[in-house]
C-alpha cells in the first residue's frame, strides 16, 4: 500500500498482512518525530493459555449477546438513542468557545486524568484483562451507557476535579454530583472536546498524550480508545497517521523491561501497541459513520497484521476480537456498506477462524458463540468467495462438533471457582453455528447453495463417534427446514452431489442413536420436498406427505424404505440417482454390520425396481468395482453378488462391456462379477454369447490403426473366455456353447498369426508359475488346451498333448495340419460332432478365410452325412486354394462313393498278406497305408482285419529299429479302435496283453518311440475303461523319475485288478481277482533276456515289484509250469555280466525259491 496522507486512503487498496511473518509495519503515511514515550506497564501480558481465550462467565458484562440480527434482515440504522442525554448540550457549549477555551478545557481535563490514575493506581498499574466481552462491545455503541444505565451518579466533583473550568463545565450539564465520578465519563468527554477542536496540532498533541498514557496504565486503554475513536470521527487522517507512526516506533524514550531482566523488552512493547492499535482500530470504525467505509480495508489490514505478528499473546487475541466486533456493527449499521467491496474481509475472518481453531475442547464461556456471531455479521455483505466460506465451515462445524458429548461436558472443565451452565452455552454455541449456515443459504438460495452447505458436513456424517453424528444430523434438519420455511429457492438446479448427500444420510437411517436416525430420515424427506417444490410437482408433494404419515404409523422398516426408493427413483435427475447408488455401494465398506446391511437392502431394492439405468451401467460397476476390496463382511459381498446379477439381466450388453474394460481379466478383483452373471443359466449364456460375439470383432490388419479399440476389445473377450472356463460357475454353460468357442478360438489364433503378434507363443513353460499375464497367442493357445480339459474331453486334450501336437498351433505354416488333427482325434472319441459339424457349416458360407479354412478342414474330418456335398461343393468355389483342395478332398470320401468302402477293406487285405511275409519290405511304408486306409474308412471300420492287423503290429514293438517300433506303436493305438462295436471285446482282449509291452517301452532309448508310446498307453487305458485315466495321463505326460514310474505301475495295476475284481463279483468267480498278477508277471519275464538294456532294467524293477508287492497274490495265481519258467528265466541273470542283474538276482532269489517250493507242492 502506498502512503496515505491527510486527504485519506488512496483508492489503491492495501495489500496483505495478514500472514507477515515479521512485526515490521510498512510505511502508511508521512514519516513524523518520534513522540516522547514513558514507561510502560510491566506486567499483563502474560495468563494461562486455557484461560486467556475465554470469557469469564462470572462477570455481568460478558453475559450480554451479540445482536447480528436475522440472516436476510439488515440493521441499516445506527441507534442514536444510545447516545447520552446531555451530549448534544455538551456540544452546543463547546460549539461556542474559543479556541483557548477549548485548549484550557482539554488541558483541565487531561490534568485531571493524569492525578486520577496516579491516585488511584499509582505510576505502574496492573495491566487489567482486556477480555473481548460486552464491555468493550457495549461501549462501541457508547461507553459511558453502562454507566448511565446502572445510575452511578457523580458525587465530590469539586473534591476529585480540582479545575474550575471541569467543574463548571459538569456543573452547566446539570448532572447529578452525588457519587464518585468513573474515569469513562471522562474519556467520553475528552474524545467529544478534541472532536469539535479544528486545531490539528492541538489534536496531534492530545492525541500523543493519550498514547503516552496508555503506556502508564495498560488498564485505561480501553478508555484512552475510546476518546481516540471520537475524536477520529472528525480527524480521522491525524488519528491514522498517528497509530501508523505509533507503529513504526521501535526505539523508546523510557524502554520496557522484561520481569526477569533488566534489559529492555521489544517484544512487550510490541505487544502494547498491538493492543492499543487494535482498540483504537475498533473505536474509530465505531465513531466514524459513513466516514469508515473507504477505510475498511486499511483497518483491517492493520488488524490483522498486529494480530498475526502476535498471535499467540492473549491479550492481543482480547483486543482483536473486540475490535473486530466493534467494526462488524459498525459495517452493519451503514447503509452504504452495500456499494463497497471490501477486499481485506476474508483476512480478518482467517484471523478469526485461527482463534477459534486454538480453542481448547470444552466449553467454559460464550467465545465460539461471539467469534461465530461476528463471522455472520462480516460475511453478510459483502458476500464471500466459495474458498472463504469453505474454510469458515471446515472450522466452525470442526470446533463444535468435537466437543465432547453434552453429558461430559460439565466434567471436562478445569477447575474454577464458580461452574457455568455448560449446556446454555453449548446450545448458544449450536445456534449461532445454525445461524451461520442459514445466513449462507440467505445470501444464495439456490439448490447448488444448499449442497455447498451439505458437502462440509460430509466427514461428520461419516464420523466413527455417536454424537458427532448427531450433532451434524440436528443441524442439516435444523438447515433443511429454514430453507422450507423460509427460503424461496431463485433457480431450478439439479446438482448431482445431492444424491450424494441423500445417500449418506440414507446410510444413517438405522443408526444406534434415536435421535440419528429419526433426524436422518426426515432430511431426506424434506430434501425430497425441496425437490419436487422445485418442479412444481404438487401430486409429488402429496404423495411425500403420505408417506411421511406411513411413516410416523410405525409400519415395518422395509415397507418406508421401498416407498422411500420409489419417490427418490421418480425425482431424482439421472446424475443424482447414480451419485446415490454409488454411494451406498461406499457404505458396504463400513465397519457397522448394521449400516452395511441398511446399504445392502437399498441396493437390492433400486436395482429389482429397475431404477438403474442404461446410461448408469457404467458408473454404478466402476463404483462397485473399486469399492470390492474393502468389503469386510463375507455374507455382504456374498449377497451384493445378486446386484450384479439382477445388473446383469436388465443390461446384459452394457454389464458385459463395462466388466471387460474394469481391469484386465485375469485379475481376482473381477472375479467375482462373472460368477455373479452365472447364478443364472440364462443369463450365464447371454454372458457367454456376447463374448463370442465381441470375439469376432477383427478388424483387418490395414484398419486397425483406426480401430484399436474394437481389436482391444476381441482380446478382452480372448482373455476373459480364458477365464470362465476355469470357472466352475460357467461349467455347463462353457458346455452348451463347445462349439462356438471352439471355432471362436480356432480362428481367432489365425487372426492373431494374421496380425504378427505371435510374441511369447513358444517360449511357454507349464511347469513354471508366473504372475504375468499370457500374450494374447498363447492365451488363445491355452483357451483352447483348457475348453477340452474343463468340459470333459480331456482325452482329446491328452491325446494331442502326449504327441506334442499342440505344438503345431504354435505356427501359421503348421497351423493347418494341427486343426487336421485335432478333428480326427475329436472323431475318434466322438467329442461334439455334430454341434461343431453345424458351426463350421455357418463358417464356411461366412466371407473371411480363416472361417472358411477352418470350417473345410473340421467339416471335412467330420464328413457323415450325404447331405454336406452341398457345403463341400460350395467350397469348390471359394478364393483360397486351400479351400477348394479340402473340398475336393471332402467330395472324394467314402460317404460321398459307398463303393470305395469294399475297395479300400480290399486293398486292406492285400497290404495285411505283406505283413505275413518272413522278411516284409518297407515296413514304414505298409504302415502308412494301413493308417491311410483306416482314416479314409472312419466309422466304417475294417471288422474282423483290425484284430488281425494288431496282432502283427504287436510283435514289431521290439523290433530293433526305432523308427519301425515307434511306428507299429502308434499305429497300435488307431488300430484297436477300428473295429467297430462287433469286434471292440477282442481288440479289449488284446490290448489288455499288450500293456506290459507298452509299460516297458515308456522307458524306451527313443524319445520318439516313449511319445508315441505314451498315446498307446493311454488309448488302452481309455479303451479299457480304468478307473485313474486322468492321473495317468497327468503323471505320462508331466511326471518325471522313478516317483512317476512307479505311480504310472500302481494306476495300471490298481486299475486292472479293480476292473477285473467288479467283473469277477458280478460273474461270482472269486478266485478271478488274482489273475491279473500272474499275466503281468509272465509277460515282463520274457524282457529279462531282451536285448535292449533300458527294457531289461525297466522289466527287473517291474518284477521286482511284483513279487514284493503281490507274492501272496501269486501264490494262488500261478501254476507248477509258470514257476519252472520264471526259475529258469531267473536263473538267466545269475550269468549276466552286469552288476545290475547280479545284485537283482540276488535281491529277490529267496522269493523265487520260496514261490518255487509253495506253488509245486
Amino acid at each position: 500500500m502506498g502512503d496515505i496522507g491527510p486527504g485519506g486512503p488512496q483508492d489503491q487498496q492495501p495489500s496483505e498482512l495478514g500472514r507477515a511473518p515479521s512485526c515490521r509495519l510498512p510505511s502508511l503515511g508521512p514519516k513524523e518525530a518520534p513522540l516522547p514515550m514513558v514507561a510502560a506497564p510491566s506486567d499483563g501480558f502474560h495468563r494461562p493459555h486455557w484461560r486467556s481465550s475465554l470469557l469469564s462467565p462470572t462477570e455481568e458484562e460478558e453475559q450480554e449477546e451479540l445482536d447480528v440480527g436475522h440472516p436476510g434482515r439488515a440493521i441499516t440504522v445506527k441507534p442514536l438513542s444510545d447516545r447520552p442525554p446531555w451530549e448534544k448540550a455538551l456540544m452546543d457549549r463547546v460549539g461556542v468557545m474559543s479556541a483557548t477555551e477549548k485548549s484550557l478545557l482539554l488541558e483541565a481535563i487531561c490534568h485531571h486524568i493524569q492525578e486520577h490514575d496516579q491516585g488511584s493506581l499509582g505510576a505502574v498499574g496492573p495491566h487489567r484483562s482486556l477480555a473481548p466481552s460486552s464491555r468493550c462491545t457495549a461501549r462501541s455503541r457508547w461507553p459511558g451507557m453502562r454507566v448511565w444505565r446502572a445510575s452511578v451518579k457523580v458525587v465530590e466533583l469539586l473534591e476529585e476535579v480540582s479545575d474550575a473550568c471541569v467543574q463548571e463545565l459538569l456543573v452547566s450539564l446539570n448532572l447529578d454530583l452525588k457519587q464518585p465520578l468513573e474515569k469513562t465519563l471522562l474519556f467520553y468527554i475528552y474524545g467529544l472536546v478534541l472532536r469539535e477542536c479544528p486545531s490539528v496540532e492541538l489534536v496531534k498533541k492530545h492525541l500523543a498524550g493519550l498514547l503516552e498514557l496508555s503506556q502508564q496504565s495498560s488498564s485505561q486503554q480501553e478508555d484512552i480508545a475510546l476518546a481516540i475513536g471520537i475524536m477520529s470521527s472528525a480527524h480521522m487522517e491525524v488519528v491514522w497517521s498517528m497509530l501508523e507512526h505509533l507503529g513504526r516506533t521501535r526505539s523508546l524514550t523510557s524502554s520496557f523491561t522484561s520481569p526477569d531482566s533488566q534489559q529492555p523488552d521489544p517484544n512487550t512493547h510490541w505487544k502494547w501497541v498491538g493492543s492499543m492499535s487494535l482498540l483504537c482500530y475498533g473505536q474509530m470504525a465505531t465513531h466514524a459513520g459513513e466516514r469508515v467505509l473507504p477505510w475498511v480495508d486499511n483497518l483491517v489490514s492493520r488488524m490483522v497484521y498486529y494480530y498475526s505478528c502476535s498471535s499467540d499473546d492473549n491479550t492481543l487475541k482480547r483486543s482483536f476480537l473486540s475490535a473486530t466486533i466493534m467494526l462488524m456493527r459498525a459495517l452493519r449499521w451503514e447503509n452504504s456498506t452495500q456499494s463497497y467491496k471490501f477486499t481485506q474481509i476474508p483476512e480478518l475472518i482467517h484471523c478469526l477462524l485461527g482463534i477459534l481453531q486454538k480453542e481448547p475442547n470444552f466449553l467454559a464461556t460464550l467465545f465460539r458463540q461471539k467469534i461465530i456471531l461476528v463471522i455472520v455479521g462480516l460475511s453478510l455483505r459483502p458476500s464471500l468467495k466459495p474458498m472463504v466460506k469453505s474454510r469458515i465451515l471446515q472450522t466452525c462445524l470442526e470446533s463444535l462438533y468435537k466437543l465432547p458429548p453434552t453429558e461430559m461436558l460439565k466434567n471436562c472443565l478445569p477447575p474454577k471457582e464458580s461452574v457455568p451452565d455448560v449446556m446454555v452455552l453449548y446450545q448458544k454455541s449450536m445456534q449461532a453455528l445454525d445461524l451461520l449456515l442459514q445466513t449462507f443459504i440467505s445470501e444464495n438460495k439456490t439448490m447448488d447453495e444448499v449442497c455447498f452447505l451439505l458437502q462440509h458436513t460430509e466427514p461428520w456424517l461419516k464420523s466413527d463417534k455417536s454424537y458427532e453424528r448427531k450433532r451434524v444430523v440436528q443441524s442439516i434438519f435444523l438447515l433443511l427446514k429454514y430453507v422450507l420455511d423460509c427460503v424461496v429457492l431463485t433457480e431450478e438446479a439439479m446438482p448431482s452431489v445431492l444424491g450424494h448427500q441423500i445417500g449418506l444420510l440414507m446410510l444413517l437411517c438405522r443408526d444406534k442413536d434415536e435421535v440419528t436416525w429419526t433426524h436422518s430420515r426426515q432430511c431426506v424427506c424434506l430434501l425430497l420436498q425441496l425437490l419436487i417444490q422445485q418442479k412444481g410437482h404438487m401430486e409429488e408433494c402429496m404423495h411425500l406427505h403420505e408417506m411421511k404419515t406411513f411413516e410416523a404409523r410405525a409400519c415395518r422398516e422395509s415397507e418406508v424404505f421401498y416407498h422411500l426408493v420409489k419417490a427418490l427413483d421418480k425425482n431424482l435427475s439421472v446424475a443424482q440417482h447414480t451419485q446415490l447408488v454409488l454411494t451406498l455401494l461406499h457404505g458396504l465398506c463400513s465397519h457397522s454390520l448394521p449400516q452395511c446391511d441398511l446399504a445392502l437392502q437399498l441396493l437390492l431394492m433400486v436395482s429389482e425396481d429397475h431404477s438403474i439405468k442404461q446410461e448408469q451401467v457404467a458408473e454404478v460397476l466402476q463404483g462397485l468395482f473399486q469399492e470390492l476390496p474393502g468389503i469386510l463382511f463375507n455374507n455382504i459381498l456374498q449377497t451384493m453378488m445378486k446386484v450384479v446379477a439382477v445388473l446383469g439381466a436388465q443390461h446384459t450388453q452394457e454389464t458385459v462391456e463395462v466388466m471387460l474394460s474394469l481391469c484386465h481379466p485375469s485379475e481376482r478383483q473381477v472375479t467375482p462379477l462373472w460368477k455373479a452373471l452365472a447364478t443364472n443359466d440364462l443369463l450365464a449364456r447371454k454372458v457367454v454369447t456376447l463374448l463370442y460375439l465381441k470375439l469376432k470383432q477383427r478388424p483387418p490388419k490395414e484398419l486397425l490403426r483406426f480401430s484399436e479399440q474394437v481389436q482391444l476389445t476381441s482380446l478382452l473377450a480372448l482373455d476373459t473366455i480364458y477365464e470362465l472356463l476355469y470357472m466352475r460357475e460357467y461349467k455347463a454353460t462353457v458346455h452348451w456353447a463347445f462349439a462356438g468357442i471352439l471355432l471362436g478360438l480356432l480362428t481367432q489364433l489365425h487372426y492373431l498369426f494374421e496380425l504378427g503378434m505371435v510374441d511369447g507363443i513358444t517360449d511357454y513353460q507349464e511347469d513354471v508359475l508366473e504372475m504375468t499375464p499370457l500374450s494374447p497367442c498363447r492365451t488363445c493357445l491355452e483357451a483352447l488346451k483348457g475348453l477340452f480339459w474343463t468340459t470333459n474331453h480331456w482325452e482329446v486334450f491328452a491325446d494331442l498333448k502326449l504327441l506334442q501336437a499342440w505344438e503345431l498351433f504354435e505356427h501359421l505354416a503348421t497351423y493347418t495340419e494341427g486343426v487336421t488333427l485335432l478333428a480326427k482325434t475329436m472323431a475318434q472319441y466322438d467329442c461334439e460332432i455334430k454341434a461343431v459339424f453345424g458351426q463350421s457349416v455357418i463358417l464356411l458360407t461366412g466371407s473371411e478365410a480363416r472361417d472358411n479354412i477352418v470350417a473345410i478342414v473340421v467339416i471335412t474330418e467330420h464328413v457323415s452325412r450325404k447331405s454336406v456335398d452341398n457345403f463341400l461343393s460350395l467350397g469348390l468355389n471359394n478364393p483360397n486354394q486351400l479351400v477348394r483342395a479340402m473340398s475336393l478332398q471332402g467330395l472324394r470320401s467314402v460317404l460321398m462313393h459307398p463303393k470305395k468302402v469294399d475297395l479300400l477293406q480290399s486293398r486292406l487285405a492285400r497290404v495285411l498278406d505283406s505283413f505275413l511275409r518272413p522278411e516284409p519290405q518297407n515296413l514304414l511304408g505298409l504302415m502308412e497305408v494301413v493308417g491311410d486306409i483306416l482314416h479314409h474308412l472312419g466309422l466304417h471300420g475294417v471288422g474282423a482285419v483290425s484284430l488281425k492287423i494288431a496282432q502283427h503290429l504287436r510283435k514289431l514293438f521290439d523290433d530293433e529299429r526305432e523308427d519301425v517300433r515307434g511306428g507299429a506303436i502308434f499305429l497300435y493305438g488307431n488300430v484297436i479302435y477300428s473295429g467297430g462295436k462287433k469286434h471292440q471285446q477282442m481288440l479289449r482282449k488284446h490290448a489288455f496283453w499288450s500293456l506290459v509291452p507298452l509299460l516297458f517301452h515308456l522307458a524306451d532309448s527313443c524319445p520318439a518311440v516313449v511319445r508315441k508310446t505314451k498315446s498307446t498307453f493311454l488309448r488302452c487305458a481309455i479303451l479299457l475303461k480304468w478307473q485313474f485315466r486322468k492321473e495317468l495321463f497327468s503323471k505320462l505326460a508331466w511326471g518325471h523319475g522313478q516317483s512317476a514310474e512307479n505311480d504310472i505301475f500302481v494306476y495300471m495295476v490298481g486299475s486292472v485288478v479293480s476292473q477285473q475284481s467288479a467283473q469277477a463279483s458280478q460273474l461270482g468267480h472269486v478266485e478271478s481277482n488274482f489273475a491279473s498278477y500272474h499275466k503281468f508277471l509272465m509277460q515282463a519275464l520274457v524282457y529279462l533276456s531282451s536285448p535292449h538294456r533300458h527294457l531289461k532294467m525297466t522289466a527287473m524293477k517291474f518284477i521286482g515289484g511284483i513279487l514284493q508287492d503281490y507274492y501272496s497274490n501269486l501264490c494262488f495265481s500261478l501254476k507248477t509250469g509258470d514257476v519252472k519258467i520264471l526259475r529258469k528265466q531267473f536263473e538267466v541273470l545269475k550269468q549276466e555280466q552286469d552288476s545290475i542283474c547280479r545284485k537283482f538276482y540276488q535281491n529277490h532269489l529267496d522269493n523265487v525259491i520260496e514261490l518255487f517250493q509253495n506253488v509245486a507242492h
